[in-house]
């Protein structure tokens, strides 16, 4: 069991994406990010499964064929895109649903925050990219949804951060057309 390091980890990652949001206006969302790491239910297996270079979710889903702090987690916590899917009325399957915006800006906050915290000092903007872009493959993902995350990634990549929370909070969240 990891429990010092775990906490300091999350506690880090929490802390990157809190300054994060504040920068794009998301100031709600950034104090309560990821507030769910620290129940029980999370917090006691991401101590068992740290390892320090990716989410210990990832070595519970190795070990187990499952991770159950994941799936508590994406449940509690609206920047995940895989909580945004619900039963289909005319389906009966599970469907995705567009993601508001302000859960598309915080999901980039957090993906730019973690990319950084596990890939230290070899973090490379490009890392934000292709973490996402290896998930869309199988996240169940409206197209909507898939059109915002790609926008704001290459706007990233094309910007840089600073100028990627400058307009997310000047332009993107101010948009008429918000969801």
């Amino acid at each position: 069991m990891h429990f010092f390091k775990h906490f300091f980890t999350i506690t880090k990652h929490r802390h990157k994406v809190m300054i994060n949001c504040f920068k794009c206006g998301l100031i709600w969302q950034g104090l309560t990010h990821d507030l769910s790491k620290y129940s029980f239910q999370e917090f006691f297996r991401g101590a068992k499964y740290y390892q320090g270079t990716y989410s210990p979710n990832h070595n519970e889903r190795l070990k187990k064929g499952y991770s159950l702090a994941w799936m508590h987690h994406r449940g509690r916590n609206k920047h995940h895109l895989d909580y945004w899917v619900d039963d289909d009325l005319v389906t009966h399957k599970l469907s995705p649903v567009d993601v508001p915006k302000k859960y598309i800006c915080e999901s980039i906050c957090d993906r730019i925050a973690a990319s950084k915290v596990y890939r230290r000092k070899e973090f490379k903007p490009i890392d934000v990219y292709n973490y996402y872009k290896k998930e869309e493959e199988y996240l169940p993902l409206t197209e909507y949804t898939k059109n915002e995350m790609n926008f704001l990634l290459n706007y990233y990549l094309e910007n840089g951060e600073k100028k990627l929370f400058k307009f997310i909070k000047h332009t993107y969240l101010k948009n008429k057309n918000n969801k």
